[in-house]
């Protein structure tokens, strides 16, 4: 934790409000980060790649799709999906890997509970650095969508809110598993799930190509859930699917989170 982060909370003669609490910790992991901005321009340039390449690459050789009965260019069909796995690529770094490292090695939410500061703050705090970071990902992947006219209405401006409620979703859930993690090689487990959600949540084709079995275990997942919100969001097509998908990314981060708060408890405090 940096100098003046850790001066600032001992100094404190009474509880921190949450608000308060996850803002120090924010800008903590901004101190922590500013001289490696070029490790945020490698998370966005990813999904860019991939609109290139699959987008607008395949794109010349398939016609469009229709989706909720629009008739759509493949381009302006695959990027929303990138826009969403952007968003859930972005949070799975730092609620994965830095989280399990913070953690384990370098115990510095050891050294935070030793401040006014909770599980709870923690917790937040670190979920909130990992939106932070996935919307900064997914508002500069729209700028890009809208520079290749790849967005056909206003309900757009909805999308990066879209996206930080992908990586609420997943930052809450996947910092919940990490404190179960052991070793780097668990991670594995996390990359098996998100590889095979990244390929086929309806990212680059329909989901009514799958058989109906197949197709109803797509459409549970979270990617998925994601991806329909803000391809609905940025083609204008919008349906009663949008509030299912919100409703069920926001549970899914706030179980998280309240797991998260739980075990901490118990690896730190017991």
């Amino acid at each position: 934790m940096s100098v003046t982060a850790t001066s600032a909370l001992r100094s404190a003669a009474r509880p921190l409000g949450a608000s308060e609490a996850t803002g120090l910790l924010v800008y903590r992991n901004y101190l922590a980060y500013r001289r490696a901005w070029y490790i945020f321009l490698s998370g966005f340039l990813e999904p860019v790649f991939y609109l290139f390449s699959i987008g607008v690459g395949v794109g010349q050789l398939v016609t469009g799709f229709e989706f909720n009965g629009q008739d759509i260019p493949y381009a302006e069909f695959v990027a929303p999906g990138m826009l969403a796995a952007s968003a859930m690529n972005g949070s799975l770094l730092d609620s994965t890997f830095n989280f399990f490292f913070k953690l384990k090695y370098n115990k510095l939410f050891d050294q935070m509970l030793a401040t006014p500061l909770t599980t709870m703050d923690i917790a937040r705090g670190e979920l909130s650095w990992s939106l932070l970071r996935g919307g900064t990902y997914s508002a500069a992947f729209l700028l890009v969508m809208v520079a290749m006219d790849l967005v056909s209405s206003w309900w757009a401006v909805l999308a990066v809110p879209a996206a930080l409620l992908i990586g609420l979703a997943f930052g809450g859930i996947c910092m919940a598993l990490t404190t179960w993690m052991r070793s780097w090689q668990d991670f594995e487990w996390i990359t098996l799930a998100t590889i095979p959600m990244f390929l086929f949540s309806a990212t680059f084709f329909p989901v009514e190509a799958y058989p109906t079995a197949i197709r109803w275990v797509v459409e549970v997942t979270p990617l998925y859930r994601g991806v329909v919100l803000c391809r609905e969001l940025t083609t204008g097509a919008l349906t009663w699917a949008a509030l299912v998908s919100v409703v069920y990314l926001a549970v899914m981060g706030l179980v998280g989170l309240a797991i998260v708060r739980r075990r901490l408890e118990k690896l730190l405090l017991a």
